[in-house]
């Protein structure tokens, strides 16, 4: 935690904008340095110190030594050495004045000895300080809402780590901006897993030849069976010997992925037929376009951007064949919790979160007076109430903007 006096940023300028961090190492009474600190916002991973081990890609960072740092070479360190809670332990204590540069690396690696430069940040340290993380919303509660004179005077780190895991969990599906997204292709097999991560979807859409999206809905038209018990004659499912049914390849979907791109033109024939004769082919302007406008049409065919399932039997997004080869976009929705990276709250909410913990520990509680319980609660949906409002990023000028030219003016 920070001292009082203390700022939140222990990073420099140069650390956040140029993704290094250079220390020189000072002999103290003649003892060399073995022990070096990072001051980065984002937390140092730590998989291996050799390059050949398979861990050792696992590093978000890389280290570099110079001599005489700045007028001579960086040479990446490969030696032995760990690290822990952003705390780097060299096996071998390094020289006086030796120039010490810890780099994060981008998607697509560091190069700081390469440029013999300053190197590329890690793209996940730009607006981290939008965030508070997880361990600190816990250290923080129990020092300002635990203690002698509180309404909670004692309780174990263990719960409150618990409930706020919990509160980070539901605020991700419907509050925090914890929304996800992978850029995919549709392979010949028309199907792609659901990400590692993923809770619930929020939009699936191709992108087409200049990189605009195309919305891509579910269908009701078919579905994808959990199991295909394979049958006998009486149309009793057989077993194997261990007893458990013998399942096939499920026939719905592979008449779905070999018709489906003729799906719709073969119900527009069909409808075209019966309006030719019924004798209302001339009413609807000799085509389609205006087939349902009368008594309504069926928003699920009014689109021609393709049709997805979730297959939960094999875990993965199932698509219409008209998508095969596509790029799409999947956005898709999680629960926070993922990766320690990943366990962080916006500040806007961060006030929420300490209602939900107060509520949810003192109604967890026996022998409670209810009137409190009622009203942390009430203090809880409101707080959280008012995140979401922050969170929506709503600008008062660009929704003016946008309702420029329709029936009302909206006065700022």
């Amino acid at each position: 935690m920070p001292t009082p006096n203390g700022g939140l940023l222990t990073e420099t300028n140069a650390q956040y904008y140029a993704g290094t961090q250079v220390i020189i190492a000072k002999d103290k009474d003649g003892v060399s340095q073995t022990v070096f600190t990072s001051t980065f916002d984002t937390n140092l991973t730590f998989g291996a110190a050799s390059p050949t081990s398979p861990l050792y890609n696992n590093n978000n960072f890389r280290l570099y030594t110079s001599a005489t740092g700045g007028t001579g070479t960086f040479t990446e360190f490969t030696g032995d050495y760990t690290v822990l809670n952003n705390i780097i332990t060299f096996a071998v204590s390094r020289a006086n004045n030796e120039f010490i540069v810890i780099q994060l690396l981008t998607e697509s690696g560091g190069n700081f000895g390469n440029k013999n430069a300053l190197g590329d940040v890690v793209e996940k340290n730009y607006g981290s300080y939008q965030y508070i993380k997880v361990v600190d919303l816990v250290n923080n509660f129990m020092v300002a809402y635990v203690g002698e004179g509180k309404l909670i005077s004692s309780v174990k780190k263990t719960d409150v780590i618990f409930h706020t895991k919990r509160a980070l969990q539901e605020f991700s599906y419907d509050t925090l901006r914890s929304i996800h997204s992978q850029e995919l292709t549709i392979p010949h097999n028309l199907s792609v897993p659901l990400p590692q991560d993923y809770v619930n979807y929020v939009n699936v859409s191709w992108i087409d030849d200049v990189g605009v999206k195309h919305i891509i809905y579910p269908t009701t038209l078919t579905s994808n069976p959990y199991t295909k018990p394979i049958q006998d004659a009486s149309g009793t499912p057989t077993q194997d010997n261990d007893g458990s049914n013998i399942t096939g390849t499920s026939i719905t979907e592979e008449r779905w992925a070999e018709q489906n791109t003729t799906t719709v033109q073969a119900i527009r024939d069909e409808i075209t037929g019966r309006l030719i004769a019924d004798g209302l082919w001339g009413i609807y302007g000799g085509g389609l376009m205006g087939y349902g406008q009368r008594y309504g049409m069926q928003p699920e065919l009014a689109q021609i951007n393709g049709w997805f399932t979730i297959n939960d039997r094999e875990g993965k997004m199932s698509f219409s064949s008209d998508l095969k080869d596509k790029i799409i976009i999947l956005e898709y929705v999680s629960d926070g919790l993922t990766y320690d990276q990943a366990m962080q709250v916006p500040k806007m909410a961060e006030e929420a979160v300490y209602s939900y913990l107060m509520h949810a520990i003192i109604a967890s509680r026996i022998n409670q007076p209810e009137y409190i319980v009622q009203r942390l609660r009430r203090e809880k949906s409101a707080k959280l109430r008012n995140a979401k409002i922050r969170l929506s990023n709503i600008k008062s000028n660009e929704f003016i903007q946008i309702m420029r030219g329709k029936s009302k003016w909206i006065k700022n």
